[in-house]
């Protein structure tokens, strides 16, 4: 057996993990290795891995339990409700309504109470150039912050909100009625810990709406600023695809984006497995701003 190896691709986040044929499963001490590795370089690539769905869900269960994707059931494995696919190849005669997924700055399933703890996306088919994933390192971006906009944000709540996914408002207008409804707006702490190494990071996206308690236009300056921060290129890894990579990345401290620099005409086919997260957030129950005794209420209500 070849011996596993990892090498930093980049300077904020990224790794390769070679020597390993994730077919055959992982052994105690490479799995151990494997985590380690991702606990440090935030998202891990592991060339030349052809594996089938069962594959890559057994794969992404050595991590956690797996989302089953009912927040999206519309874009799922017919066989295979964990695998999420993520394709421009048509479905059912008709273009495939995750064509333009990722096409903003996000975390996936943020727009939920549980959003995704990690996720693991393999690369089926992809266009001759083109086509690459960009990903962000929220520690850098929180730690980078002055000390006095840090205790701004503390304390702070963002509304996530479904709508906000770039190109939502084009997908079919029953799915788009019955997501929202599955998904109502939730707020979530701004500043999160994460759970295992302790460190603060910006829990932010271009799928925040406003902050809790504080309207839209006073929101939106704040937001802009933050997300072109948390995007700056020293925070950011940018991964060029071939196929049969596998891609997994901390959910919970980066940000990632599915560039659109490629010809539209050529099959991008990703398949896509999500962690599910630690409960979260609180439902916003309608447009104006939450106060903050009702904040502290509802996150009572779920802690």
């Amino acid at each position: 057996m070849s011996e596993l190896v990892v090498r930093p691709l980049g300077y904020a986040a990224g790794a390769s993990v070679t020597g390993l044929d994730l077919r055959k499963g992982l052994q105690a001490d490479q799995l151990a290795r494997v985590k380690a590795a991702w606990r440090e370089h935030l998202v891990l690539v592991f060339p030349d891995q052809d594996l089938d769905a069962e594959q890559l869900i057994a794969f992404t269960r050595n991590f956690g339990e797996v989302e089953r994707n009912d927040s999206v059931p519309y874009y799922r494995d017919p066989n295979h409700p964990e695998v999420l696919l993520v394709t421009n190849k048509p479905r059912d005669g008709k273009p495939s309504q995750t064509r333009n997924t990722g096409r903003n700055w996000h975390s996936d399933l943020s727009y939920t109470n549980r959003p995704a703890m990690g996720s693991v996306l393999m690369c089926k088919e992809k266009p001759p150039v083109g086509g690459d994933t960009m990903f962000a390192n929220m520690y850098m971006a929180y730690d980078a912050l002055s000390d006095r906009l840090k205790h701004f944000l503390d304390d702070m709540h963002a509304v996530h909100d479904i709508s906000l996914i770039k190109g939502f408002e084009r997908r079919d207008p029953a799915q788009i009625a019955e997501l929202k409804k599955r998904n109502p707006p939730i707020a979530h702490p701004v500043v999160r810990t994460h759970p295992e190494t302790g460190r603060k990071l910006l829990f932010i996206s271009d799928r925040v709406r406003a902050f809790v308690g504080m309207p839209e236009e006073e929101s939106r300056p704040i937001l802009d600023f933050l997300n072109r921060h948390a995007t700056s290129p020293e925070f950011v890894y940018r991964h060029r695809w071939s196929v049969n990579d596998i891609v997994m990345w901390d959910n919970r401290c980066t940000l990632h984006i599915a560039l659109p620099d490629f010809d539209q005409t050529k099959p991008r086919h990703m398949m896509r497995c999500s962690l599910l997260g630690e409960p979260s957030g609180y439902v916003i129950q309608d447009e104006s701003p939450m106060d903050e005794q009702a904040a502290r209420s509802a996150i009572a209500a779920v802690s």
